[in-house]
């Protein structure tokens, strides 16, 4: 089992920028997909961002492209994922998860059910 902590989430004005960070305690990260996903208060979970294990493959929700980019440190055992001008729409609940896979490419990685961990989330506010 894989334990994954986010950190990073504050409160920002709108077109401001935050870095959320998911640290993972595994014996190594080279063989796990990551995702992000958030949550917003009364809406269902949704996909943001992927990396497949080693950082081939990334994926984006269409929301975010363009403004956030997924990626990783295996050494230090983290993936980053800078949000950049931030509005209202992105304030949410943001969590990373993992899945074991050998793939290069993976798009099932856009959903959540695919994952087998996750991490407790960190909260993001936009401000107006």
């Amino acid at each position: 089992q894989v334990q994954l902590v986010e950190s990073g989430g504050g409160l920002v004005q709108a077109g401001g920028s935050l870095r959320l960070s998911c640290s993972v305690t595994a014996f190594t990260l080279d063989y796990y997909a990551i995702g992000w996903f958030r949550q917003a208060p009364g809406k269902e979970r949704e996909f943001v961002a992927a990396t497949t294990k080693r950082g081939d493959s990334s994926y984006y929700a269409d929301s975010v492209k363009g403004r956030f980019t997924i990626s990783r440190d295996n050494a230090k055992m983290t993936v980053y994922l800078p949000l950049n001008r931030l509005t209202s729409e992105d304030t949410a609940a943001y969590s990373c998860a993992a899945r074991i896979s050998a793939l290069s490419t993976d798009n099932l990685l856009k959903y959540d059910y695919y994952y087998h961990d996750w991490g407790q989330g960190t909260q993001v506010t936009v401000s107006s």
